[in-house]
């Protein structure tokens, strides 16, 4: 597949993604999947591809059905199977995240190398895709080593969420830096810790983005914010002016038994990102901790507990406690804390 000429503009992060991330070598196999939506994203990968001599098979999800796509493509699935290297370029639709759970399960078996940039845009290559990953990886690596030992991380911001969180000893903190390793996959733009905590209650306030489809059907949710009620990891009440977003958002978190279940617990590490820009993808690796309600991708963290949903919401502004102390002030790592001034 072919898809077009690359961008130069987009060129620093597609090499910043294939070289740097994945660490593609002359020779690899690397299947590259995308839509129509991310073409000009995709033709620039593309080519950063060929720079590295990489042998890369190109597929337009478009080629293979009507989107949304209710499961993932065969010859998509059967690519993988042979593959090296994955990369997922593609604007999400309601309903499809059985289909790219079908495809991670693929990667997640044969341990490849794989970036996941599901809602990727043009503007998300030029800002989050050119962060320093290796410093992204350094702050990472020390907040998951914080939090291993961790009793209670406290969540505020002026907007008004008030959570407070405890953990499972049992369960890992996953570390998605960006520098991407056959263990783990990750989302690019990167700049993830993350576990399924034991408990969280409080109130979340998500005045800035949610996840799955509600992004590109709702956007920046500052002006409209949900506010959900949190008792013993269960989403128990949401409030909103928009009573449409208000129901959807309720439904959608009580599609089977654990979607209204707390799965992730995340802190955001990437220090490239200077303000959000109500796109999920890149606003989840904002400076600050977010959740997400149903799957907690239990084949990373080692929950023994699975949902067919996963919805990510995000707040402004974070102020964070790791146990008594101040890790994170309006939305800024205090470095200092974390051994990194």
């Amino acid at each position: 597949m072919n898809f077009g000429v690359p961008h130069t503009e987009l060129m620093p992060g597609a090499r910043n993604a294939v070289a740097t991330c994945l660490g593609v070598r002359a020779g690899e196999r690397v299947v590259l999947i995308a839509d129509e939506a991310t073409r000009a994203v995709a033709a620039s990968v593309a080519a950063a591809l060929r720079e590295r001599e990489a042998r890369c098979t190109g597929l337009l999800l478009e080629e293979f059905g009507p989107r949304p796509m209710t499961v993932a493509p065969a010859e998509v699935l059967d690519a993988l199977e042979v593959a090296d290297v994955g990369m997922l370029c593609m604007t999400p639709q309601p309903g499809e995240l059985a289909a790219r759970m079908a495809i991670v399960r693929v990667v997640e078996r044969r341990q490849i190398r794989y970036a996941h940039m599901v809602g990727v845009t043009p503007q998300i290559m030029q800002q989050g895709m050119r962060a320093d990953y290796r410093m992204v990886d350094r702050l990472s690596e020390k907040l998951r080593e914080r939090m291993l030992r961790a009793k209670t991380l406290t969540v505020k911001t002026e907007a008004g969420t008030e959570f407070a969180a405890h953990f499972d000893r049992g369960l890992d903190w996953v570390k998605t830096s960006g520098l991407i390793n056959p263990r783990y996959w990750s989302n690019l733009p990167a700049g993830e810790v993350f576990t399924t905590p034991a408990t969280v209650d409080g109130t979340f306030v998500c005045d800035a983005t949610a996840g799955d489809h509600f992004n590109g059907k709702y956007g920046d949710l500052q002006s409209t914010p949900l506010l959900l009620t949190i008792k013993g990891a269960r989403l128990v009440d949401v409030a909103c002016e928009r009573k449409d977003l208000q129901q959807e958002f309720w439904d959608y978190c009580h599609t089977d038994e654990n979607s209204d279940r707390v799965g992730e617990l995340a802190f955001g590490t990437n220090l490239g990102l200077t303000e959000m820009i109500g796109v999920l993808l890149q606003d989840e690796k904002f400076p600050g901790v977010h959740l997400a309600f149903g799957d907690p991708y239990g084949s990373q963290t080692h929950a023994d507990w699975k949902s067919a949903t996963h919805v990510d919401v995000l707040t402004r502004q974070c102020d964070v406690w790791i146990d008594d102390d101040q890790v994170i002030e309006k939305g800024r790592y205090q470095l200092e804390h974390l051994g990194l001034a």
